[in-house]
């Protein structure tokens, strides 16, 4: 009887413990934060006085959900200058009224003058949808890629290496969400008034930290 209360005590005492490191991870960001507003205040007393009153970004950042992706961090903007959508592996899809939203109320409402769409090397989405396994409810996000996949399929293929496979196959995606992004009504209204916005096609590189433009699309003319 004693054994299994030591046992029960144990068990309850790791759940406790447990709890406290979670509640002290999330503190630890709430805590942050704090030094993060006192230290702007000091360089900027009115900085969220000034940044509450409106926003007027230049560009939508389209990019993929990896926590190693931070859109801000590795641009060198701050709050106000990116308007930012992102999902698994960067995708645009005709039917998904999320990001069909976002990009109609950047164009219209935030007349945004670029879009950028981000992948990067060492995607899980893109590795994901190179294999015949199933992830449950992600194999229909999935399927999008492996579209692009099936189409590129030769050239990637061709390809030796595993790495270099899934980094050219994150290209093809960026350059067809690029291609899917030009087709929707808000841009394609868009562009009947003038020649805004352009949308860029990017990559990351998560080794070197580095930003590449791998095509563009201005209206008319296209180099993707």
């Amino acid at each position: 009887m004693c054994t299994r209360n030591r046992g029960f005590h144990k068990y309850h005492l790791y759940w406790f413990h447990l709890k406290i490191n979670i509640m002290q991870s999330v503190e630890k960001l709430l805590l942050e934060n704090k030094a993060w507003v006192y230290e702007t205040m000091m360089d900027d007393p009115d900085y969220f006085s000034r940044l509450s009153q409106n926003q007027e970004p230049e560009f939508l950042w389209i990019g993929c959900s990896d926590s190693r992706v931070p859109a801000n961090k590795i641009t060198g903007t701050h709050p106000g200058e990116l308007f930012v959508h992102r999902n698994i592996a960067n995708v645009v899809m005709e039917d998904d009224i999320n990001i069909l939203s976002v990009i109609d109320y950047a164009v219209t409402h935030l007349k945004v003058k670029h879009i950028i769409v981000c992948g990067h090397y060492g995607c899980g989405g893109i590795k994901a949808a190179m294999t015949n396994k199933s992830f449950g409810i992600l194999d229909k996000w999935l399927l999008n890629i492996k579209n692009v996949y099936e189409a590129s399929r030769p050239a990637i293929d061709a390809l030796e290496d595993p790495e270099a496979r899934a980094n050219l196959l994150a290209e093809c995606n960026v350059k067809q969400q690029v291609i899917n992004i030009s087709k929707t009504a808000a841009i394609q209204n868009a562009w009947q008034n003038n020649n805004l916005p352009q949308i860029h096609g990017w990559i990351y590189d998560l080794k070197d930290g580095l930003l590449k433009q791998i095509c563009r699309v201005i209206k008319p003319a296209r180099d993707c």
